[in-house]
């Protein structure tokens, strides 16, 4: 039996193709753990600004926030104490708003700094991007910048 190839290339490429598209692996969530549920959610929520989404336990212990298209924070109520987090390890946000963003803070006494450490200072990387850190209610760090992608 011979087989055309003007027909089997096609589908050939239709195949392989719908495979490629298929990422391998991609982020689904990120989890902390927390002390104070309330004080994080209220944080997650009311200064960072992330929308919650439903979660399956229902028990008080956990909110989950949406972080994009398919990826969430986890956030986990039962730590007995603060440990100590380092900035190089952090979540980053990008903010529709940077300079509302900072003004927010500001306006909550809600400590930031740029890389270096200077308080109530921005960093602006090298590709123009502006940056600020600060940690939440449990001392996990976050970057917030205004990248465009």
């Amino acid at each position: 039996m011979k087989i055309n190839s003007f027909f089997l290339l096609p589908l050939l490429l239709i195949v392989f193709q719908g495979q490629a598209q298929k990422p391998k692996v991609h982020i689904n969530h990120t989890a902390i753990f927390v002390i104070d549920i309330n004080a994080s959610g209220q944080f997650y929520s009311n200064i960072i600004g992330l929308d919650t989404v439903p979660e399956p336990f229902h028990d008080g212990k956990h909110i989950w926030y949406s972080t994009g298209t398919h990826t969430m924070l986890h956030v986990i109520a039962g730590a007995t104490a603060k440990k100590e987090n380092y900035k190089n390890q952090h979540t980053c946000y990008t903010v529709p708003d940077f300079n509302l963003f900072m003004k927010k803070l500001k306006e909550l006494n809600w400590v930031y700094e740029d890389v270096a450490g200077n308080k109530n200072a921005v960093t602006t990387r090298i590709d123009g991007v502006h940056q600020i850190w600060l940690q939440d209610p449990d001392g996990y760090w976050l970057e917030i910048n205004d990248d465009t992608y």
